[in-house]
């Protein structure tokens, strides 16, 4: 009977050709680390590649982009939103515009032939373009370049809170407040500006008596404005606070923000969730805090009514919360 042979062991340890490899392997890894280390970024053509790619899949007419940088939509407020009521209202006027222009034209042609002159086609305009030529044209019109689409938004907001501060001042007359109260405006509100030591005792909150009059006044002022955003700042000094009924001037200022707003939706009939208020503490002055009078400057109530171009998304965004 035959004997079995014994099986051969595998030799101890791996094959002689993996430490070839593995050789190679670093070979490869150094090579690819020395190119990366040689490589380097080209910031200027980078950016022109992104401007490449933002010009062709650009949401905006042309190829423009979003004004400035950052998101399309940042601390609330939508860059398209606002865009939205100028831009209807430059369209339709240029339709009319070139409504009137067709009919002009048509009336030409019109004149024209039964004069004998030339209607080939029909399609020759007074001044010999086609139909084709108009359309054109009223598209190099309409796409207007993002840089004066907000320079035309900027000027629109300036020109409505400029007609509301004036009706604001004439207002504030007839309540003998012209004297008591400040009226400002810019492109996005008009601010009411009160002198903090007509509504408040020093380190308190609450209304002082002679104030509650003041706030009713101007509460029946600014109810009519019940589609704009109306936000109540309340700002202090810089002096430390030693009372012990608020732990510092911000939580003041907020305080005393606070019972503004909440003795104006008491008077009116405005939407309360358009009315917000916010303490400033001591970080917004508008005077030198090293003087007796800077620092009464300084402890202030401020009130802001937001026109309709900085209004309508706001005032929508706090509905669906």
């Amino acid at each position: 009977m035959a004997k079995k042979q014994k099986q051969e062991e595998a030799p101890a340890g791996s094959p002689a050709w993996m430490a070839t490899f593995s050789d190679l392997m670093n070979l490869l890894l150094c090579f690819f680390v020395l190119l990366f280390s040689m490589s380097s970024t080209d910031t200027a053509k980078f950016e022109e590649v992104i401007a490449s790619i933002q010009s062709s899949f650009s949401i905006f007419s042309s190829g423009g982009s979003s004004i400035g940088e950052g998101h399309m939509i940042s601390s609330g407020i939508s860059q398209l939103e606002m865009f939205d009521d100028y831009f209807k209202s430059v369209t339709d006027g240029e339709d009319e515009d070139y409504e009137k222009q067709g009919a002009s034209n048509q009336k030409v042609e019109g004149e024209q032939s039964e004069d004998g002159a030339n209607t080939e086609n029909g399609s020759q305009t007074e001044q010999g373009q086609s139909p084709g030529d108009t359309s054109s044209q009223i598209e190099n019109i309409s796409e207007m370049s993002v840089a004066e689409a907000k320079k035309a938004l900027e000027n629109a907001g300036v020109s409505e809170s400029e007609e509301i501060a004036e009706e604001i001042e004439e207002k504030l007359k007839l309540h003998g407040l012209q004297d008591t109260v400040e009226v400002d405006f810019n492109a996005e509100y008009v601010m009411i500006t009160i002198n903090g030591a007509l509504l408040f005792d020093s380190g308190k909150a609450y209304l002082a008596k002679d104030a509650i009059g003041i706030i009713d006044n101007l509460a029946a002022i600014i109810s009519e404005y019940n589609q704009n955003i109306i936000e109540i700042e309340g700002h202090t000094d810089n002096v430390p606070m030693h009372s012990g009924t608020y732990e510092n001037n911000d939580v003041l200022s907020m305080y005393r923000a606070l019972y503004v707003a909440d003795r104006i939706r008491q008077q009116t009939n405005l939407n309360p969730a358009y009315i917000k208020s916010a303490g400033r503490g001591e970080y917004v002055p508008i005077a030198d805090n090293s003087t007796a009078e800077g620092r009464a400057r300084n402890r202030r109530v401020e009130i802001k009514i937001f026109n309709k171009y900085s209004s309508d998304f706001g005032s929508d965004s706090i509905v669906n919360e």
